[in-house]
């Protein structure tokens, strides 16, 4: 009987407890977070020219190619001229003619008016010789302008750069027939120069200044400019949730060439926000949310927060926590909803 009893007395025995989770956690604190903000953008020309023939016509020859650097006045491309020559051709002909006829007409009204004054001719006569004459000087004009025009449609044949730039498209080639007008070459100027950006609505509404933007190359940051808002898109691009912002270069090293890769920075306001280090993520229903300590009976329970944003080693939470809570850190993924956990120290 009494080894039965001891027996039983050791059924009765409490189980030993299973070890608590430790996991490590922080205090959090309301802060003023001021970030700064910086986006990927491309080096443009401030001014950028479609060149276009002023006829119509067949490219008999490209010289230019994209890339190229070309000076005012430099032939980039030719129609075939062979038209626009016949025509010169003709109105050379035209002139000849026409001052023929001036010369003609000129010796008549001079014998009409020497007749006239010794009387041997009639008023009638010599007012005819004087309109043929005036005739004559008025179709040797239309002959000239005629030549000057066919000059011009043969120097239409030749496109030529309208300033010192670079060729960055090129939309015809040679044997094609092209139209008046028709874009055959995109010219950037020379000189002032824009850095590029898509900007989201958040950063254009949170932006403390749009001066003194520091602009510098991706390739090389060590290469830097400063810029200046200088236009904001009026459409919103509603796929990207963006708006076309060019930041004027106050100067353009040489290193930041057409097409050239920058990153812009730009200080945001202000803001009063908590941080907690990255390892405190976790998540509800796929919104983000963190673990929170009771400090009564340790235990820990989820509690949805809003990010502000994420930077290489600090979350930025806008919304959701108030100073002096206790977040874990880190052990997230073995919680769950009431569980008691040990801080380790």
């Amino acid at each position: 009987m009494i080894g039965l009893g001891l027996l039983a007395g050791c059924r009765n025995d409490a189980a030993p407890q299973a070890p608590l989770t430790r996991v490590k956690a922080v205090t959090t604190e309301i802060v003023d977070y001021t970030p700064s903000i910086t986006l990927t953008g491309v080096i443009e020309a401030r001014t950028k020219t479609d060149l276009s023939f002023r006829i119509n016509g067949k490219i008999s020859e490209r010289i230019a190619n994209v890339g190229d650097h070309v000076v005012k006045g430099q032939v980039l491309a030719r129609l075939d001229p062979d038209e626009q020559n016949e025509e010169v051709v003709s109105a050379k002909a035209g002139v000849a003619s026409a001052e023929a006829l001036v010369q003609q007409t000129s010796a008549a009204f001079t014998r009409q008016k020497d007749l006239l004054a010794r009387g041997n001719t009639t008023r009638r006569d010599y007012d005819q010789a004087e309109a043929d004459l005036r005739s004559a000087q008025a179709q040797a004009s239309q002959a000239q302008s005629d030549l000057k025009l066919a000059e011009d449609q043969l120097s239409y044949t030749e496109l030529r750069a309208e300033a010192d730039g670079i060729i960055t498209a090129q939309n015809a080639e040679v044997g094609q027939v092209v139209a008046q007008a028709q874009t055959i070459f995109v010219l950037a100027r020379d000189g002032a120069r824009d850095a590029v950006f898509n900007v989201h609505e958040w950063a254009m509404n949170n932006a403390v200044t749009d001066k003194d933007l520091a602009i510098s190359l991706v390739s090389d940051p060590a290469v830097r400019t400063v810029g200046d808002v200088r236009e904001i898109a009026p459409a919103f691009n509603t796929e990207t949730e963006t708006v076309r912002v060019k930041v004027a270069l106050r100067q353009t090293p040489d290193a930041m060439s057409l097409g050239s890769l920058v990153n812009g920075t730009a200080p945001m306001m202000t803001h009063k926000v908590v941080l907690l280090p990255w390892g405190a993520l976790f998540e509800i229903a796929g919104k983000p949310a963190v673990w929170v300590i009771d400090p009564g009976s340790t235990t820990v329970s989820l509690k949805p927060i809003r990010l502000d944003r994420y930077t290489k080693d600090r979350l930025v939470v806008g919304d959701g926590l108030g100073s002096g809570e206790t977040v874990v850190s880190a052990g997230v993924q073995l919680l769950r909803p009431g569980q008691k956990v040990e801080i380790a120290k």
